[in-house]
């Protein structure tokens, strides 16, 4: 009989589960502005991933032919065949360096994220589940790196260990991976750390409790699982924040290394030619402007959409 009531609440539970993200979805696809923001997401990612594929040049391949003819100077858009975009001051095709920045661009979204999860959650989890003098001392040192200043720690390291073999790999993009992720945990801690406060204390941990089950069980099966939702927003809603850092490094000469061909880098060897050829500026600036719009979008989406508050409503 034990097995058998054992099974059926299982399988309710996963009914009920199955519901709310259903519920959470059909919510979410009711979103304008986040449906918008999610098939954006999505051609960024399809050119991240295939944008070396379908480069007419390589980011770094000159056309001297075309740029002599043009006399040394930037060639605009639509100009000149085999270049959508023009080239750039150095004689590169301005379309294959965009390109190229989405797959920077994305590559840190993502993997600072997964940085981020490695270090935030763990701690998070930590600090609700025990409580006491432990979370204490790791929430006075999330107090500590909350307060330290982002991209002046961020420029620290970049600095540090740009001239060592840590941070020339992958052209700096290790390094960058590193810097941003070491300082964007702190909101994902925080924010597990909450979950777990709440939900320690509730019926159905304390029923695990009194059977034996272990706390690593119990955190990383029944409470973590619960506090998902929250967690998949704040990383959402984190990403903006590692792609304009990224940004603001490349632009700063701190960040990924020539020849790679961050969308800040550019901006910044388009700012001399402001008069002259001001797409070498726009363009990516257009880029990242709407991958951030694009990912906000998203994020405040899901948090609408995931909020439970919102459940009752609809």
């Amino acid at each position: 009989m034990a097995t058998t009531a054992g099974a059926i609440e299982r399988v309710v539970t996963s009914r009920r589960s199955s519901g709310v993200w259903r519920d959470a979805f059909g919510r979410l696809i009711r979103n304008r502005l986040a449906i918008v923001g999610g098939i954006w997401v999505i051609l960024l990612l399809f050119i991240g991933i295939f944008g070396p594929f379908i480069a007419p040049w390589h980011y770094d391949q000159k056309d001297n032919i075309a740029f002599n003819l043009a006399h040394g100077r930037p060639v605009p858009p639509f100009t000149i065949p085999n270049h959508l975009f023009g080239l750039d001051n150095y004689g590169l095709d301005t379309f294959s360096k965009l390109l190229d920045g989405a797959q920077i661009s994305m590559s840190v979204a993502f993997v600072v994220q997964a940085v981020v999860l490695l270090i935030g959650v763990p701690i998070g989890a930590v600090a609700g589940w025990y409580g006491g003098r432990v979370d204490t001392y790791l929430m006075r040192f999330t107090d500590v790196m909350y307060a330290f200043p982002d991209l002046l720690f961020i420029i620290l390291l970049s600095v540090a260990f740009r001239d060592t073999d840590f941070g020339r790999a992958l052209n700096g993009l290790f390094l960058v991976f590193v810097a941003i992720g070491l300082t964007s945990w702190v909101t994902v801690a925080r924010l597990v750390r909450g979950q777990l406060l709440s939900l320690r204390e509730t019926e159905f941990v304390e029923a695990a409790r009194a059977i034996g089950v272990s706390s690593g069980k119990i955190v990383t099966r029944h409470l973590l699982p619960n506090a998902i939702g929250p967690v998949i927003v704040a990383v959402t809603l984190g990403i903006p924040t590692a792609i304009l850092a990224e940004a603001t490094l490349a632009y700063l000469g701190v960040g990924v290394q020539p020849p790679r061909a961050s969308w800040g880098k550019m901006i910044a060897e388009g700012v001399g030619f402001i008069r002259s050829a001001p797409y070498l500026t726009y363009l990516p600036g257009i880029m990242i402007a709407t991958a951030l719009m694009s990912f906000t979008f998203l994020g405040d989406g899901l948090r609408d959409a995931l909020d439970p508050k919102l459940r009752g409503k609809q």
